[in-house]
């Protein structure tokens, strides 16, 4: 375990042996004896959780350190949390994007009857979800605007084009850089069309990595 140059009394940091695995950041408390461990793997967050138990965090840590798999870190350190989009992640690329298609389509549902931007984003993502092309590429959303990506870690790929949902109703498909506008489009159906035609040649499938990574 190495300390951090930036705060080397309150953070530590331990490097993985698995390649694409940052290392592993710890960080102490400043008034009570907690623990908190976080880790990515390709622009993604896998490891996290706290606890005041110091032989734990050193498990969670070593584990990390070793190549184990999360469910493994968090059998010897269950305070370790475990979410089913980081284990997608742990299983690839494609997994990652099945899973946070269904968990991004399921949050927007839950806000549709609230919220008519929330509907409109719901409608865009529903029709998307069915486009093979759309489909194969990891989606999120921002400020209501559906995105589309082409690798499954932030940073994100700005390679695609995106929709925002407009509050008269219409729609607005912008990219691939925030500041392009293509068109706009009265509906979901035209609105989608519009972004499956703007796409770059070869596109998809998603792949694991960033946007720095895709440049390197």
């Amino acid at each position: 375990m190495l300390s951090n140059d930036a705060n080397p009394l309150r953070t530590a940091e331990v490097v993985s042996t698995v390649s694409g695995r940052a290392p592993c950041f710890v960080f102490i408390g400043s008034e009570s004896r907690w623990f908190n461990i976080h880790g990515l793997h390709q622009g993604v967050q896998l490891l996290s959780g706290s606890t005041s138990d110091l032989g734990e965090l050193a498990r969670a840590a070593a584990g990390w350190r070793d190549g184990a798999r999360l469910r493994e870190i968090q059998k010897a350190a269950p305070f370790i949390k475990v979410s089913e989009l980081a284990e997608a992640h742990e299983r690839g690329p494609a997994e990652a994007v099945t899973v946070q298609w269904r968990l991004l389509l399921e949050g927007l549902r839950q806000k549709a009857d609230r919220l008519p931007l929330a509907r409109q984003a719901l409608a865009l993502a529903e029709m998307a979800a069915a486009e093979p092309k759309l489909r194969q590429l990891y989606p999120f959303t921002s400020h209501w605007s559906l995105h589309f990506t082409t690798c499954t870690g932030f940073p994100y790929a700005w390679d695609v084009p995106f929709v925002d949902p407009l509050r008269d109703g219409r729609y607005r498909v912008c990219g691939p850089s925030r500041g392009t506008v293509i068109g706009e489009a009265d509906t979901v159906a035209a609105a989608i069309a519009m972004v499956v035609a703007a796409l770059p040649a070869n596109c998809g499938p998603a792949v694991a990595g960033t946007a720095n990574d895709q440049r390197g």
